[in-house]
């Protein structure tokens, strides 16, 4: 009888601990679950890629420029501006609207801290025109530095160990999830970097024409040159036109590449001048490792 007695004991006592472990585990979850996320503030769409494969599920990510946007034209909604106020992180990147917007941002929310992306980037000048009988062979645009660095595979590693660094800074407990998502996403970076520049090695034709210059750091990667046609924001006069039809013919161009963001009015008349046509690639979609693995099997078919 005394044996009987104390097999239930023991029951009783595995089955209440086994109770109170699972109820202290499912508190715990719960308690994770309910941690506030990280409101974090991003220019452009690639920018909400890379937070959200660093931060993972402690972010909560918001962009500035939406789908179909310019980041050269953009005024922040005054939505936007309110949500700032929620945020703890923005993530800068030297796109034009923030050289406009960014005191004003900083100074409407003085809590907000603004975390450059650039830091560590060599930046290029922004290329504007190209023209064969100019002594320089492009003229740069006054100064001002290429933003495009979010096209640049290597670049987006500097950029993501910049956006882990900021996100450890407030919120250090979980340094090491950071790191450890932070090392996924570079180890994708190097593989698809290692694809393009073996896709792209046979390319017979090292030129391309773009409307908009977003692919100087890019082309540099690969060994590959863009030749602009927009002159300093706008579209090329008649003469401008004329040269571009000239070199275009020159190095066997029949593709002008456009985006949807830019008019795309004088891209097709030197296409047509030229027997050539557009076509449309999108360096500001959101998928940023899938886009850029179409961007560059686009390359590699026109080019080869």
């Amino acid at each position: 009888m005394k044996n009987l007695k104390h097999i239930f004991a023991c029951i009783f006592c595995a089955v209440f601990l086994i109770f109170c472990f699972s109820n202290d585990n499912s508190y715990a979850k719960s308690k994770k679950s309910d941690v506030e996320k990280i409101k974090v503030f991003v220019s452009i769409l690639p920018q909400a890629y890379f937070v959200e494969r660093v931060g993972g599920d402690r972010v909560d990510v918001s962009v500035m420029v939406g789908p179909g946007q310019s980041p050269a034209t953009y005024e922040p909604m005054p939505r936007q501006m309110v949500e700032l106020s929620k945020a703890k992180l923005f993530f800068r990147i030297g796109v034009p609207f923030e050289d406009v917007w960014m005191d004003r941002i900083s100074s409407a929310h003085p809590k907000l801290k603004v975390i450059d992306t650039r830091r560590g980037v060599k930046l290029f000048p922004m290329k504007t025109h190209h023209h064969k009988e100019d002594t320089q062979h492009a003229e740069v645009g006054r100064g001002r530095n290429d933003p495009h660095i979010w096209l640049s595979l290597k670049l987006v590693k500097i950029q993501a160990k910049n956006i882990c660094d900021a996100l450890i800074s407030v919120d250090g407990v979980c340094g090491e999830y950071y790191r450890e998502n932070l090392k996924a996403f570079q180890d994708d970076l190097d593989k698809l970097d290692v694809e393009i520049a073996q896709n792209l090695k046979g390319a017979g034709y090292r030129k391309f024409m773009v409307f908009h210059p977003a692919w100087g750091y890019f082309a540099s990667d690969y060994d590959m040159e863009q030749i602009p046609v927009e002159i300093g924001g706008k579209d090329p006069g008649a003469k401008e036109l004329a040269n571009f039809i000239e070199e275009a013919k020159n190095d066997g161009i029949k593709i002008i590449f456009v985006q949807k963001q830019f008019s795309e009015k004088s891209a097709e008349a030197l296409a047509d001048a030229i027997g050539g046509r557009t076509i449309q690639i999108d360096p500001l979609a959101k998928d940023y490792l899938n886009n850029m693995k179409i961007i560059a099997e686009t390359f590699r078919k026109i080019m080869r």
